[in-house]
């Protein structure tokens, strides 16, 4: 079986000696860039719970459930990844929800944030701009939220708690990559192998992005066991469902080079946001400055990012209690896996709807 993370390594030195399908050609015109807002336009009839826009930013539309209702919670805005796949992750298909669980768990007020897919009028933006569209995101839903994390967005909303401490009430990082230095990983060694120089200059032949195209060639279910059906959602017996599946994993969004670039450099290859070294809209601040009670959930057989890498926030968030489970599975079974929704995923949503932040010590199954 082919090594994806060589295959990504390789594919930069390809593409700077032979460059990508369609890079050098001229500003795309009118018609292009028209095409290309339509072909980011967020899909919402195959959500499961949350299909309605509340607002639309640069960087997202900021979606609720399809039928608001009056709650009587704090919101809890679930951050989606922003990597390869859309954001429809978090609310693949019925009993295979995080969205839905933690509405069935108690809270009402749910919301999602679900990335754009960048057009090249996005190229430029970096980090920052997705730290602001989030921030201008719990400013519309009232000011506080409990945020939940996913993959990506787990160290995006990890950063966002530490930048603004009192406008997060709980936090909830599932399979987010925390400390890269804290295992080893084959992404954190492809990363190694490649300069920031020759990312740049892939980056410069495909007109400042990285095409979803290429990372789907990169992460398709042929090449890593993790991206199966089987072992996503956990149950393969609906075959429309594996169907479903496999229509989603082949779809990819493109990324913004910026953000690409301060991602590969600060997150995976400099490890800043351990070090507390991440800059986060003009001001450093270490992830102990997060006040928030916190939750993380890994996979025990994740190869996109191991338990330490994840399990790190416990020595690294000292200003707050940090509870830790690791469940059977592997990555995208953590957000998509029948059995983890129905066994972490419950517990969490009544560990968000709890004042203590507490779980009774009976259903408590953490390492």
């Amino acid at each position: 079986m082919a090594d994806p993370f060589e295959l990504w390594r390789l594919m930069w030195s390809t593409a700077i000696s032979r460059g990508l399908e369609n890079l050098g050609e001229a500003a795309p015109n009118a018609a292009a860039l028209e095409r290309e807002h339509q072909a980011s336009a967020v899909d919402l009839s195959s959500l499961a719970t949350l299909g309605q826009i509340r607002i639309e930013l640069p960087t997202m539309v900021l979606l609720e459930r399809k039928e608001p209702v009056a709650a009587k919670t704090d919101p809890v805005l679930i951050v989606a990844p922003y990597a390869i796949h859309e954001a429809s992750i978090a609310d693949f298909a019925d009993r295979h929800s995080v969205a839905q669980v933690i509405i069935e768990g108690g809270s009402e007020f749910v919301a999602l944030t679900y990335w754009k897919s960048a057009t090249a009028e996005m190229r430029d933006y970096g980090i920052d701009a997705y730290l602001s569209d989030l921030n201008v995101a719990i400013d519309d839903l009232g000011g506080r939220a409990s945020l939940v994390g996913l993959c990506q967005g787990g160290w995006l909303a990890a950063a966002y708690a530490a930048r603004f401490p009192r406008k997060v009430v709980k936090l909830v990082l599932a399979g987010a990559p925390i400390d890269l230095h804290g295992a080893e990983s084959r992404i954190t060694q492809a990363l190694a192998s490649v300069s920031t120089a020759s990312i740049a200059q892939t980056l410069a032949l495909a007109g400042g992005r990285v095409l979803g195209s290429l990372s789907y060639a990169l992460w398709s279910g042929d090449l890593l066991q993790d991206f199966t059906a089987e072992a996503a959602l956990q149950d393969v017996s609906d075959p429309a469902l594996v169907e479903r599946f496999k229509a989603w994993n082949a779809r990819a969004v493109d990324l913004p080079g910026a953000y690409f670039l301060q991602c590969a450099e600060w997150i995976f290859r400099e490890n800043r946001l351990a070090r507390g070294s991440f800059p986060s809209l003009g001001r450093q601040s270490p992830l102990s400055d997060i006040s928030a009670p916190i939750f993380v959930l890994a996979a025990a057989d994740d190869e996109i990012v191991s338990v330490p890498q994840a399990t790190a926030v416990k020595s690294l968030c000292t200003g707050t209690s940090v509870d830790i489970r690791v469940e059977p599975g592997r990555h995208l079974s953590l957000y998509m896996g029948r059995r983890t929704l129905h066994t972490a995923w419950r517990d969490i949503a009544r560990w968000l709807r709890q004042s203590d932040a507490s779980i009774p010590a009976s259903s408590r199954r953490f390492v």
